[in-house]
């Protein structure tokens, strides 16, 4: 007999806002002790809990017979990492740092050399002796002191993104602990090697403060540096490139604003580089006695670059280095004593382009592949011509160079191995474009084997985002493989809501025009059709977090156009998060999507398309939607109750599963093996319901 699914009790819950009326039917899934459970999952509510372990014994259930195919696919994934992989080693005074992986093992381990790369290895932190005993554990950051005589680090034992605060003697091995819980794992080390700066999270799970500890001190000691008076604003630590200031930068989804501490003099109370404005964003790095500002001031919508006094940083002081370049989207910036770098997007392509200060002479670094990935790898060395950077695309995997900037020669330092092989011939990757039902030209980065025919009959995974600004890369990615091999079509749309097509792009699909994103994808797929990759009712779509309310707000919408639904860990319950300011992404996210508490327009908006208020009586897809128990950014009972709601009122026979990981939290799980295992669980699903299973 087929198993049973859970059928969870509906306790209707009326809810009134700007005159409107609605019923929650599954609001008794959220525990309202949400925050403890964060700290401590056993306190979660034994009723609740029965129903995730119902849910995930369904699940497991269900996919008893596809355990021999989940199996191969782990393991066909697994053969594909090289298993005693490390990064380049990047200099730092006398040392080299780098991080390896053992064979077999889950966790970075960190590591240097004496000598630059020429020295015997001294393993600085092994991070698979550190998860022993752990259900869970995630190195949230490792930051070598600046006279490299110490490690600061931080951990997560739970998946909540609580933070351990550590320091490690490298000469004695001995390991303090501050007795600080920081959010979001972040460390700054000051000049004098003796203090440390980190955030705190707030009662809401939002980093909201800055500290200083000095080392041998109580953590109740601790100065308090900087505090955030808006709910709606979360802050951030890090180093300029010269190490001359630390940095705090206090920022929603629009609007940001920095503060600077001199290196040198960590007592110090932080300065003001310019007071927040609405809708501006401004990030600093400091270069010779001025500041080097990427900022949309002026209306300058992709960005640009504009110079300000050390001392006199103030926005009437900002004079353009680098003028807006409409359509060309300036992403970041990296400063050395006698270049500036910038990662640049145009034309739905990213590039690099460095500048020679003083001649200000400029030149790109050139490409040839039609869909490509770039980024930038930061270094320890800011009185250096060399610039490491990475390369990949969806055929070819990643490659790091390292490039003179004076000489404008590159030199191969790694190349991603696939030890089970890799023929990047044997693939083809695309760059399409949709037609969007206003006529914007959506892009479509699109990868299948060569030899297979477009004749509508592949299955099709097609991916997307959407929100934020994140624009989705086009790069290399051994997982995709399993599906691509099978002869699934593997397709990125990259919908209004990212970056892809320049800063324009990111607002066309926000707010009042936040409907642009499912309409685009919906064209992707319309467009996938009729160039022959699929066909209709053959294509899965694939989102997580954010691209989790895109991809439920399709099923709603265009349910025939898809045989799945895959979404992990979904804001899918985006009206009721919106909602409730307690939350802890809630204020911080109002930029992005409305505040539906105060504004009856962004309320009847977001009641419009948020995915559960919109489960009706309809056939729906096959749906698999997973969660984290102690996720912080999309709680647990988001995609809980939406899969509750599509079980009540769906018409059709098709499955739903819900699949929780009752110790992770939104990344899932943190060792790099037990991340397969999840992912062959989301692959096995597909192959099931296409009738590919072997």
């Amino acid at each position: 007999m087929s198993p049973k699914p859970p059928a969870a009790p509906k306790r209707p819950l009326r809810l009134t806002l700007h005159g409107e009326s609605r019923e929650d039917p599954y609001a008794w899934l959220k525990d309202p002790n949400w925050q403890a459970v964060m700290r401590d999952p056993a306190v979660l509510d034994p009723e609740i809990r029965a129903y995730l372990e119902a849910e995930n014994a369904y699940a497991e259930a269900v996919m008893a017979p596809e355990a021999t195919l989940q199996a191969a696919l782990f393991q066909e994934m697994k053969d594909r990492i090289k298993l005693d992989d490390a990064t380049v080693p990047a200099p730092d005074g006398d040392y080299a740092y780098y991080t390896r992986y053992r064979s077999g093992g889950q966790h970075p381990v960190f590591c240097r050399r004496q000598g630059r790369e020429t020295g015997d290895e001294q393993v600085l932190l092994d991070g698979d002796r550190e998860a022993e005993g752990t259900r869970y554990f995630r190195i949230g950051d490792c930051q070598q002191s600046p006279d490299h005589s110490r490690i600061a680090y931080s951990v997560d034992t739970s998946g909540s993104e609580y933070h351990r605060l550590l320091v490690k003697d490298l000469a004695t091995g001995r390991v303090q602990d501050t007795g600080v819980d920081s959010g979001g794992g972040d460390v700054v080390w000051a000049n004098d090697g003796e203090s440390l700066f980190y955030t705190l999270l707030d009662e809401q799970h939002r980093p909201s403060r800055v500290y200083r500890h000095r080392l041998g001190t109580a953590a109740a000691e601790d100065a308090l540096v900087y505090q955030e008076p808006d709910p709606g604003f979360f802050v951030g630590l890090h180093k300029t490139e010269s190490r001359r200031f630390v940095l705090i930068s206090s920022h929603d989804h629009t609007t940001s604003e920095v503060r600077f501490i001199d290196a040198d003099r960590p007592a110090e109370a932080p300065r003001l580089i310019a007071p927040r404005q609405a809708g501006v964003q401004y990030d600093v790095s400091d270069h010779g006695e001025r500041w080097l500002i990427r900022t949309n001031v002026d209306e300058a919508e992709d960005f640009k670059i504009v110079t300000a006094p050390l001392d006199e940083p103030g926005r009437e002081n900002w004079r353009d280095w680098l003028a807006h370049r409409p359509g060309c989207y300036l992403r970041a910036l990296m400063l050395f004593r006698d270049f500036v770098v910038r990662l640049e997007r145009q034309d739905g392509l990213a590039r690099i382009v460095v500048t020679q200060v003083a001649s200000r002479d400029e030149h790109d670094i050139a490409f040839d592949e039609e869909v490509y990935e770039l980024g930038l790898v930061p270094g320890y060395e800011y009185d250096t011509a060399s610039l490491r950077f990475t390369y990949s695309s969806m055929t070819t995997p990643q490659r790091v160079f390292d490039y003179h900037m004076a000489h404008r020669t590159r030199v191969l330092r790694k190349a991603q191995e696939v030890p089970s092989g890799h023929d990047p011939a044997a693939y083809v990757a695309r760059r399409l474009f949709a037609t969007g039902h206003d006529g914007a030209r959506v892009p479509i980065s699109v990868l299948h084997a060569r030899d297979m025919a477009l004749d509508g009959s592949a299955p099709l995974l097609l991916y997307g985002y959407g929100s934020y600004g994140f624009a989705m890369p086009a790069g290399f990615a051994t997982n995709r493989l399993s599906l691509v091999d099978r002869g699934f079509v593997y397709a990125i749309a990259h919908v209004r809501g990212g970056t892809e097509q320049g800063y324009g792009w990111y607002l066309d699909g926000k707010l009042e025009k936040k409907t642009n994103t499912f309409k685009d994808f919906i064209a992707a797929a319309e467009t996938l059709i009729e160039a022959g990759y699929t066909s209709s009712g053959r294509i899965a779509a694939h989102g997580a977090s954010a691209g989790g309310l895109l991809v439920g707000a399709v099923a709603n919408l265009a349910p025939e156009l898809f045989k799945a639904i895959v979404a992990e860990v979904p804001f899918v319950d985006a009206l009721n998060t919106m909602c409730d300011a307690e939350l802890p992404l809630t204020p911080p996210e109002w930029p992005e999507w409305g505040n539906p508490i105060e504004d009856p327009a962004a309320y009847r908006r977001i009641r419009a398309y948020a995915p559960y208020d919109n489960v009706r009586e309809q056939a729906y897809p096959h749906i698999l939607a997973t969660a984290g128990l102690n996720d912080p950014r999309v709680t647990y009972w988001e995609p809980a109750k939406w899969v509750a709601k599509l079980r009540a009122l769906k018409t059709d026979d098709n499955l739903i599963l819900l699949k929780t990981n009752m110790e992770a939290g939104h990344g899932g799980a943190a060792g790099r093996f037990d991340r397969l295992e999840e992912v062959a669980l989301v692959y096995a699903f597909l192959l099931k319901v296409f009738g590919v299973a072997e």
